[in-house]
């Protein structure tokens, strides 16, 4: 799809359903089947990126200093929310802040611009995905969803795949499992019931790992909004997909 320009009207804020395993190098297949929790209420987006130590050295006999690199940092992400009880996402937030343990996130910018579309997904190495008139070009992030059945075996609902260049056409693609596969997924049995994807604009949405940690309440005067803070440090890298 062409370049455009986004706003951050429809970013979408998600946690994962359950704690994982920290690590700090991860990869988009870390991410695969995970069951994500919108945590909805969300009303202002931190900043969100590493930081690296820059080591400096001012040797005697020379004029300029000598910079090395260091360690990383993933840092903290400080969201604020409207507080909204009932929802599910944020007891699930609540209940992430108790636990010792990192879970996953996932933030979703530019999700109110994503093209939708319910296809048909062939059964084939590579399976062929019909979506007429999609525009897509070769690296564009893909995720599939399932309503009243299920998606062909080998594709699994909520991963991000990504259009290959092999066999796209204006009507038709193949997916795989990274922004760089040559090659397609392949399926085995055909899915059944309504399959729709989903195509978030490529370099919008962030994955990462990260502990929840408590933040304040706000105050204010009279006609001040009332908002809950709350923060994840991001253990490790942040992907962009």
């Amino acid at each position: 799809m062409s370049e455009q320009l986004y706003t951050m009207a429809g970013t979408r804020f998600f946690i994962s359903d359950k704690p994982v395993n920290g690590k700090g190098e991860i990869i988009p297949a870390d991410f695969a089947g995970t069951t994500w929790i919108e945590v909805r209420g969300l009303y202002n987006v931190g900043e969100l990126g590493g930081e690296q130590t820059i080591n400096s050295f001012e040797l005697l006999n020379e004029v300029w200093a000598r910079k090395t690199k260091g360690g990383r940092d993933g840092g903290t992400l400080t969201n604020q929310f409207i507080p909204m009880a009932l929802d599910e996402g944020q007891k699930k937030f609540l209940e992430a802040i108790e636990s010792c343990r990192p879970y996953q996130f996932k933030i979703e910018r530019g999700a109110d611009c994503a093209p939708e579309s319910v296809v048909t997904i062939s059964v084939g190495d590579p399976a062929v995905v019909s979506w007429p008139g999609h525009g897509f070009e070769a690296g564009q992030p893909i995720v599939f969803s399932n309503e009243g059945g299920a998606l062909p075996t080998g594709l699994t609902a909520g991963t991000v795949y990504y259009v290959i260049a092999a066999g796209l056409t204006s009507g038709a693609f193949s997916v795989g499992a990274t922004a760089d596969a040559t090659d397609g997924i392949e399926t085995t049995v055909a899915g059944s019931g309504v399959s729709t994807a989903t195509a978030p604009p490529a370099g919008m949405t962030n994955l990462f790992q990260g502990l929840a940690s408590d933040g304040a309440k706000s105050g204010g005067a009279k006609n001040d909004l009332y908002t809950q803070t709350w923060n994840v440090a991001v253990d490790g890298r942040v992907l962009t997909v």
